[in-house]
């Protein structure tokens, strides 16, 4: 498969504060990569970067033999990368349909209809609360929408950074099953999750991060099996 994403020599970080250390990262059209690691080891740094949030100091990123560093984040959204941030950052006061109409500003109008009852049919709950305010949904249906209205915008990647946290075990399951749903339609994933566990399970490749650098990469199975890994990040029921 050929790369979609390329990231060579990423040198990124807030100021002089460097939180990417030369990461070089490979995601290959239709996969499910993950990315691993302790908290502040740069893993949503590194997503905040592919999107042009966070600029680049050095190296390079390119998307579908584009190169797009530096390049502003709106023109990356548009050329086919969309991102479910950590903190969600739905529109609390508008509603579910809404949102989603936000989402949809950068995809295709005549295929409007189409994607809104694509998003409704991953997530029955959300066209059921189409009319309500998205700040009056629970935290899982608050996901629900956030990936979905990120899927408005027809991606060919997906940036997901840590869609599970701090949702109940059952909703945090659904969503990584509709995760493999949206890759299994042809959406690539990156995946940035703290359960690192349910991650690599489902993962094709897996990258493991560390102070800012790759510690560790090989796919998902060979990673779960690494005594490394499993010392460090799946020990412990929190993390499974």
């Amino acid at each position: 498969m050929s790369a979609l994403l390329a990231v060579s020599g990423l040198r990124a970080g807030y100021g002089p504060i460097e939180a990417l250390r030369g990461i070089d990262l490979t995601v290959a059209a239709g996969e499910i990569v993950a990315l691993i690691g302790a908290n502040g080891a740069g893993k949503s740094t590194l997503l905040m970067a592919v999107c042009g949030v966070v600029r680049a100091h050095a190296g390079s990123i390119v998307f579908a033999g584009r190169d797009i560093t530096g390049m502003p984040t709106d023109q990356i959204v548009r050329g086919g990368i969309s991102q479910v941030p950590e903190s969600r950052r739905i529109f609390a006061r508008m509603t579910v349909h809404e949102n989603l109409q936000l989402g949809a500003l950068v995809g295709d109008p005549d295929n409007f209809a189409d994607d809104l009852k694509r998003v409704y049919a991953l997530f029955p709950i959300l066209g059921e609360r189409a009319g309500q305010r998205a700040g009056t949904l629970s935290g899982g249906e608050q996901q629900m929408l956030a990936i979905g209205r990120a899927l408005m915008a027809r991606p060919r990647l997906l940036l997901l950074d840590e869609p599970t946290l701090g949702l109940a075990p059952l909703i945090a399951r659904r969503i990584l099953e509709v995760v493999r749903e949206i890759n299994r339609a042809g959406t690539t994933v990156l995946l940035v999750e703290q359960n690192a566990y349910q991650a690599l399970k489902i993962a094709d490749r897996g990258y493991v991060l560390a102070n800012g650098a790759v510690a560790l990469s090989g796919p998902g199975a060979e990673l779960l099996a690494n005594p490394e890994v499993q010392s460090a990040y799946l020990e412990g029921g929190a993390l499974r």
